[in-house]
C-alpha cells in the first residue's frame, strides 16, 4: 500500500462511482479500476461494493478511508506549502453565488478579494442550483434556502428579507395591496419560474400564512426585476436589498411591512462538501466571505 494508491481510493469514495472519479482524476475508468483492484489485493479485503450506479464502502473500506483522507490532505497541504514558498497567495477556487445577491451585493467584495490576492484564479458562477456543488463542479457555494442539504457543511451568513414593493408612480395610480390576500390578484414581479405557481410564506408574530400566487413577470435576473418594478409594471416580491437604494430615494415604496415574507427561504448559507480538501486559497476566500457577509448583515438588521 502506498500513499498514491490510498489517495486514489479516497478520490473514488468521494466521487461515488468509478466513472466520475476517472473524470475528476483525468484517468481512464479502466486505469482507476486497475489501481483499486491492486490496492484491494495488497490489503487483502474488498474495500468497495460496486453497484450499477454507485460504489459503497465496506467496513474495512470505511476504516481505510478515514485514515486515507487524513494522509491525502496532509500530502496535498505539504505540496501546497512548498509550492507557496517565496510566493504570494495563489491557487484556484470555483465559487458559485446566487444570481441576485451575488450580482448586487457580492460583486464588489469579490473584486476586492481579487485585488488583495491577484494570483488566485476565481472561477465565478452566478446561479441558484445546488447540484453544481454536489457534483463537485464548484468548491464553495452561497445559497438562500430554508435549510441546507444534510450532506454539506453549512455556515449561516445572513438573513434575507423579502419586500412587497411598487414604484412611486404605481402607488399614486393604485391600488397597492394592503392585505396578503390582495397579492393573489396583483400583477406580481418576482424570481419564480414564469408560468408556474409561487408558494409564499408570510409570518407575523406567531401567525403563519401560506399563499399560492401567480406571477405575471418572472426572471432570475434581479436587476431586470428592479427595472420592471421601477417601470410600474406591477408589485415586486424581491429581496429588500434589490430595491434598498430606491426605497431610500423615494422611487419605490413598500407595503405589507408587518409581514416577514419568504419565497425560497430566509437564510443565506455558505456551503461546501465535508470530504473535499480545501486549499489555502479556498480557506482564505471562505473566511473573507464570512466576514463580509456578517458585516453586511449587521448593517441590515
Amino acid at each position: 500500500m502506498d500513499a498514491q494508491s490510498l489517495a486514489l481510493f479516497v478520490d473514488i469514495a468521494d466521487a461515488g462511482n468509478l466513472s466520475l472519479a476517472a473524470r475528476n482524476l483525468k484517468m481512464s475508468r479502466a486505469n482507476v479500476s486497475y489501481h483499486l483492484r491492486q490496492l484491494e489485493t495488497s490489503v487483502g479485503f474488498e474495500l468497495l461494493r460496486r453497484t450499477t450506479r454507485r460504489v459503497e464502502l465496506t467496513e474495512v473500506g470505511q476504516r481505510l478511508y478515514q485514515h486515507g483522507r487524513v494522509i491525502r490532505d496532509e500530502v496535498m497541504a505539504a505540496r501546497e506549502s512548498v509550492a507557496m514558498l517565496g510566493k504570494g497567495m495563489h491557487g484556484s477556487v470555483r465559487l458559485s453565488v446566487p444570481t441576485g445577491f451575488g450580482q448586487l451585493v457580492m460583486s464588489p467584495w469579490l473584486i476586492e478579494f481579487k485585488r488583495l490576492y491577484p494570483e488566485v484564479s476565481l472561477d465565478l458562477r452566478f446561479e441558484n442550483r445546488i447540484d453544481d456543488l454536489l457534483r463537485e463542479e464548484v468548491d464553495v457555494a452561497v445559497r438562500v434556502m430554508s435549510e441546507p442539504p444534510e450532506q454539506t457543511v453549512a455556515v449561516e451568513l445572513a438573513r434575507v428579507r423579502y419586500a412587497a414593493c411598487v414604484s412611486a408612480d404605481y402607488a399614486r395610480r393604485g391600488p397597492v395591496p394592503t392585505r396578503l390576500e390582495e397579492l393573489v390578484d396583483a400583477p406580481l414581479i418576482t424570481s419564480a419560474v414564469s408560468g408556474r405557481d409561487l408558494r409564499l410564506s408570510a409570518y407575523r408574530n406567531h401567525e403563519r400564512r401560506d399563499l399560492t400566487l401567480h406571477p405575471t413577470l418572472a426572471s432570475e435576473n434581479f436587476q431586470f426585476l428592479r427595472d420592471a418594478v421601477l417601470a410600474g409594471l406591477g408589485v415586486g416580491l424581491v429581496p429588500d436589498y434589490v430595491v434598498e437604494a430606491d426605497v431610500a430615494a423615494g422611487r419605490v415604496v413598500t407595503t405589507l411591512q408587518e409581514w416577514q415574507l419568504s419565497i425560497f427561504g430566509t437564510r443565506m448559507y455558505l456551503l461546501r462538501m465535508p470530504a473535499r480538501y480545501q486549499t489555502v486559497a479556498t480557506r482564505t476566500l471562505i473566511d473573507f466571505l464570512v466576514e463580509r457577509s456578517r458585516a453586511w448583515a449587521a448593517q441590515h438588521r
